[in-house]
């Protein structure tokens, strides 16, 4: 009876600190890192302009070997690649564009996007004022095995990101795209 005791009190143990270890991280991830150069970095921003019908969409995804895809039109696989809207007008407007950029601009960009706070999930007073939005900036990211992934738009939640999510749009869009 001792030894089942023993045994069982083992496999608790065992159990907790193998939930513990899931589950273990830091109480407070620091959402302000330097970048390291790492081809496993990468960052993804759809832009949609909503003032017009349709939407002109545009998505850009950056990885840290320097790959950048750039995205554009008015059907709906610009942001979804699993769309299924196959008998809509617009499912022929998307173009698409492979670029290769320096990893070291890369780096610095993602830095850039660090500092303006893209990893941080607590973004208490730079809520904008204003009601209606004619232009919807989403981000999802994975910098330094840390990530962000909201639905939000960030012309909502933080004005001064969105702006520089949208210069980066900018950087690799090809207005002749």
């Amino acid at each position: 009876m001792r030894k089942l005791i023993v045994n069982a009190r083992a496999a608790l143990t065992a159990a907790a600190v193998a939930l513990l270890a899931q589950g273990c991280g830091p109480f407070w991830v620091n959402p302000w890192i330097t970048v390291q150069e790492s081809q496993l970095n990468w960052v993804e921003i759809h832009y949609y302009n909503t003032d017009r019908d349709p939407p002109k969409r545009i998505a850009v995804y950056i990885n840290g070997a320097g790959h950048v895809e750039l995205r554009k039109g008015t059907s709906d696989r610009v942001s979804n690649d699993f769309s299924k809207s196959i008998a809509g007008i617009d499912w022929k407007d998307y173009r698409t564009q492979r670029k290769m950029a320096d990893p070291k601009h890369v780096q610095d960009i993602f830095q850039d996007l660090v500092n303006a706070g893209v990893l941080d999930r607590d973004k208490w007073g730079k809520k904008s004022k204003k009601k209606k939005f004619d232009r919807f900036i989403a981000v999802k990211a994975n910098i330094s095995n840390q990530t962000y992934s909201e639905p939000d738009n960030i012309f909502e939640v933080d004005p001064d990101l969105a702006e520089l999510l949208l210069d980066v749009i900018r950087e690799f869009d090809d207005p002749t795209l």
